[in-house]
């Protein structure tokens, strides 16, 4: 049986494109005949089986993975299917998270959880990245059978060579330098990890750095926001990389000193496992599936007023035990998302349910 997954967007550097491409070259190499289906596809993927969704041609000897993230037109599409289809799910967020990012015009991303009842009786069974993300398409009202996927993170890529640039220019700097990395949009909350640091820097150590490592929209409304903000605050050394070369992303991880997540909403949250990788201590705000992602491990706050986060960052960065022993657990942590472990746990899912 042919196994095609199909998605709305396959891009570079996402998450969701990334996994995609880590699925499909397992099951290459598993000897499966795959393909990849999307509406836009990223020209820096390249390799078999890459195609657009217009040469797809549905039939009742396919098994479709279809990569659900936002309400979209695919979802009709997929509802209608003769195909076999398994949901790999990563989560919708809510729109109150979203306005007034996206306005009611914004239709697709607005859709959401309508769009994804729409297919709640095609599916077959759902791969959900995240037992938060299950139980979130229980609530609406999916009853196939739920298997607990984690996102298959290409640990590989994390070895490649930093930018000469962005190390040189941080790499013996002395100052504590503090990172949040991912999409600029408003379900991140940077304005609550600006404050922690803001805390930090003004009462505790002026000699710090900001970096927020992540693709914003200056036509949007919270990108302006967040720099108006920063001018409210009055705070120093604060960085927008906006969208950046891959090699500048892993400088910032190589140069960060402590990595601090205030998001109140994630499917998973891959930084999390990079920052993981890269040895750098978690401050994280316990909401969505950021403890899931964790299991354990990092610093977990419950409450993320400026002071509580500021605190937090003193303390990893001047606590030498402390901080080694949240990098350790970390560390193990790591382990449980370790690329064969995945992989393996993935192809006897496909086996199952073909």
């Amino acid at each position: 049986m042919k196994v095609v997954q199909l998605l709305p967007e396959l891009n570079y550097g996402d998450a969701v494109g990334n996994d995609a491409m880590a699925l499909h070259e397992a099951m290459l190499s598993a000897g499966y005949d795959a393909e990849i289906y999307a509406e836009h596809l990223d020209p820096r993927f390249t390799g078999k089986g890459l195609h657009s969704i217009e040469d797809f041609r549905d039939s009742e000897h396919l098994l479709v993975l279809y990569h659900l993230v936002l309400g979209n037109k695919m979802n009709y599409l997929v509802a209608g299917l003769r195909a076999k289809v398994i949901l790999i799910y990563h989560n919708i967020t809510p729109l109150h998270y979203l306005y007034p990012e996206y306005s009611f015009a914004d239709s697709y991303e607005l859709r959401g959880f309508d769009d994804v009842r729409a297919i709640r009786s095609k599916a077959s069974a759902v791969f959900a990245v995240s037992e938060f993300n299950a139980r979130g398409l229980r609530k609406c009202g999916f009853t196939c059978p739920m298997e607990v996927l984690p996102i298959l993170v290409h640990f590989e890529d994390y070895a490649g060579e930093p930018s000469p640039e962005i190390m040189e220019r941080y790499r013996d700097d002395s100052s504590v330098k503090v990172l949040f990395t991912g999409r600029v949009s408003p379900n991140k909350c940077f304005e609550d990890v600006m404050a922690g640091f803001t805390y930090y820097q003004k009462v505790i150590n002026t000699d710090s750095k900001l970096f927020l490592v992540g693709k914003y929209a200056e036509d949007r409304p919270y990108y302006p926001a967040l720099k108006a903000y920063e001018e409210h605050l009055g705070v120093q050394g604060v960085t927008f990389t906006g969208h950046i070369p891959f090699p500048e992303i892993l400088a910032y991880y190589r140069c960060a000193d402590v990595f601090v997540c205030m998001s109140e909403h994630e499917g998973f949250c891959v930084p999390l496992i990079e920052a993981m990788y890269f040895g750098i201590p978690i401050i994280a705000y316990d909401s969505s599936a950021i403890a899931e992602t964790l299991g354990g491990a990092g610093f977990l706050l419950t409450d993320k007023s400026p002071q509580i986060v500021g605190e937090a960052i003193n303390l990893l960065t001047t606590d030498v035990a402390l901080r080694q022993e949240i990098i350790e657990k970390q560390r193990q942590r790591l382990k449980d998302f370790d690329n064969e472990k995945i992989r393996e746990r993935f192809l006897e899912l496909v086996r199952k349910y073909v």
